[in-house]
């Protein structure tokens, strides 16, 4: 029987428990009201596994065999459950704050292996993070439906994952930025507001994510606000995938920078139940070269960075949340953190597969009290996750966190690069989080595969992840690299640039990694019939994202011709096929993006492989 994340303490017992079509549900009747949304979770998924859907009751004494008891207890510690699976009858015993609901996945997580027919078992379990939280980007080319939100909080439920954030800048129709957001699709006040119902009841915080500081691309190019960009002319600009995220900081030296943050952040806050919110500040690359620049001389960079982030976080606090910030500037000079308020909850960032523990250890030493880990599921610039990447710093800043007590773990999903990749990709690194922050103890990367492939998928041989894992590395034209050739030849006319770019691709066999694609999409389509029912339009996914892998790595060949002089220019037949199938390619990838994503900015997407389709077919004109 395999559990994500692992219990605490687990033990097994002799015979079974059989769920039959007339067992029941009983509450507690002293329980909370909040207990009937666990056991409906459990209702549903013994219907899915069995056919057959028990009954819900509410009385003090149960009566009758075969029965699922829940009940709640004060003397349990947060988010503390008891799983006891006899041959009679099987009852959970959770703390008040979700310890029932915990309970209830775990049983969920059991009966999805094991259907009706379950074994007899004692589980008691408890977090070893208090706060275990997945960051999902909704700004940077995909802004998520409400559907698919919904579906990213049963997930994270499922995992005991008890924190949501949405990174957003442009991405909500705030009421008097009507420049902003014109262009886009972005979520409302209800959609918020409904999100931030339907996590409570999985247990799970929605915490408001708000740029404040830097990485405000969208709102410094409006004409209402272009003033108040540190550097001069960057509203004028076209657009590029890596300068939307390179510049646009506030100019912090006029006072109505700091009157339009607050503004924005007070209307946000007030759709959020959450105690907390994160202002962001990171990434603030231009303080100190444009407008700031005299103050900063004056006196140092990250000294007047401490400044403003004082003045958001104090207003934060004053309008009775706890703010949080990401760590990137101010780790670069901890010896000034005790400039900044006592309460702020630093979010250490650090995706490096490599990641060491010495920027975490200086941050702890120069004062940040209230600390969290913040790793990466690796899935931003390019097509398909890289999962063995993400293994190895999301269990290295998990062990890093556990090591020096931290408040707890995020981890992020970015959407750099237009948020290619489906978001549904990042699921495998998400749920790795989740394993080791609720334990200690970090699985090892070939045994928690093994796992994921089957309790995540429904895969019997174990091997999905595994093939998936080797799949995303066959990028032999990676899409960040694809941009930045395109940017470099439309935007910058600089044809050494973009020959700089290829050569730095040039060993790659574009060849043999499609062949390898070719080998493990064939696994893929043996597995499309038989993994769960509800996650085949993933297999459909990575099959669709497989071949947008191909079609790029196919590119190689012809753009080495054409730039460094590297073969034979292809024949005209061959550059109109190619960007045929470049175009065929993004009509089916539209489709899919459009399942889970509003329209948000799959044009520029789109933009990229036209424009790849346009230079074929002038190749030989």
């Amino acid at each position: 029987m395999i559990f994500l994340p692992q219990p605490s303490s687990l033990s097994y017992g002799e015979g079974t428990f059989t769920i039959h079509y007339d067992s029941r549900i009983f509450l507690d009747s002293e329980s909370p009201a909040e207990l009937f949304s666990a056991a409906q979770l459990l209702q549903q998924e013994i219907e899915t596994q069995t056919g057959f859907r028990p009954a819900i009751c509410r009385r003090h004494q149960p009566v009758g065999s075969h029965l699922i008891y829940l009940t709640a207890s004060p003397e349990l510690s947060r988010e503390a459950y008891t799983l006891a699976v006899t041959p009679e009858n099987i009852t959970i015993c959770g703390s008040l704050e979700s310890g029932v609901l915990y309970g209830v996945q775990t049983l969920r997580q059991m009966i999805r292996q094991a259907g009706a027919v379950l074994p007899t078992i004692l589980i008691s379990d408890k977090p070893a993070m208090e706060n275990r939280g997945f960051y999902h980007d909704a700004t940077r080319g995909r802004v998520p439906t409400l559907s698919y939100l919904k579906q990213l909080a049963d997930t994270l439920s499922f995992y005991k994952i008890n924190q949501l954030q949405l990174y957003i800048e442009h991405s909500y129709l705030f009421d008097d930025l009507t420049e902003m957001w014109r262009d886009d699709t972005p979520l409302t006040a209800e959609d918020i507001l409904e999100l931030d119902r339907y996590c409570k009841g999985l247990g799970i915080d929605l915490v408001p994510s708000l740029a404040s500081f830097g990485h405000l691309y969208k709102l410094l190019c409006t004409k209402s606000y272009a003033h108040l960009c540190e550097l001069e002319g960057s509203a004028s600009a076209p657009f590029s995938f890596y300068d939307r995220q390179a510049h646009h900081t506030l100019d912090i030296t006029n006072p109505e920078s700091l009157s339009l943050a607050k503004h924005i952040l007070s209307e946000y806050m007030q759709l959020f139940s959450s105690k907390y919110f994160n202002l962001c500040a990171d990434e603030t690359f231009d303080l100190g070269k444009g407008a700031s620049r005299a103050l900063a001389e004056e006196k140092g960079t990250t000294v007047i960075y401490t400044e403003f982030v004082t003045e958001l976080a104090n207003y934060i606090t004053e309008s009775g949340r706890t703010p949080m910030f990401w760590s990137d500037v101010i780790s670069q000079e901890p010896e000034v953190y005790h400039l900044l308020p006592k309460n702020l909850i630093c979010l250490h960032w650090d995706y490096a597969s490599n990641v060491s523990s010495e920027r975490l250890t200086r941050l702890a030493n120069s004062g940040a009290e209230h600390l969290y880990v913040c790793p990466g599921v690796q899935g931003w610039n390019q097509l398909i996750n890289k999962y063995h990447e993400a293994y190895e710093n999301i269990s290295r800043m998990a062990r890093y966190g556990h090591e020096c007590h931290a408040m707890g773990l995020l981890n992020t999903d970015w959407g750099d690069y237009g948020h290619i990749n489906h978001p549904d990709f990042s699921r495998i690194g998400m749920i790795y989080g989740a394993a080791f922050s609720w334990n200690a103890d970090i699985l090892p990367e070939e045994e928690i595969n093994r796992q994921i492939s089957v309790l995540e998928f429904g895969d019997a041989s174990g091997k999905l992840v595994s093939v998936l894992d080797l799949l995303c590395h066959q990028d032999a034209y990676p899409w960040r690299t694809a941009v930045m050739v395109q940017e470099a030849l439309e935007l910058h006319q600089d044809k050494e640039e973009a020959a700089e770019l290829l050569r730095s691709c040039a060993e790659g066999d574009a060849d043999a990694a499609n062949a390898s694609i070719d080998a493990l999409c064939a696994v893929l389509y043996e597995k499309a019939g038989t993994v769960r029912p509800e996650n085949r339009p993933m297999i459909y996914a990575y099959l669709l994202a497989a071949d947008g892998l191909k079609v790029l790595n196919r590119l190689l060949p012809f753009l080495r011709a054409s730039l460094l002089s590297d073969g034979t220019l292809p024949e005209k037949e061959d550059c109109f096929a190619l960007a045929g199938d470049l175009e065929r390619w993004l009509h089916s990838y539209k489709e899919l993006w459009r399942t889970v994503s509003k329209e948000s900015e799959l044009y520029r997407i789109a933009h990229v492989f036209c424009w790849y389709a346009d230079l074929l077919r002038d190749l030989n004109a």
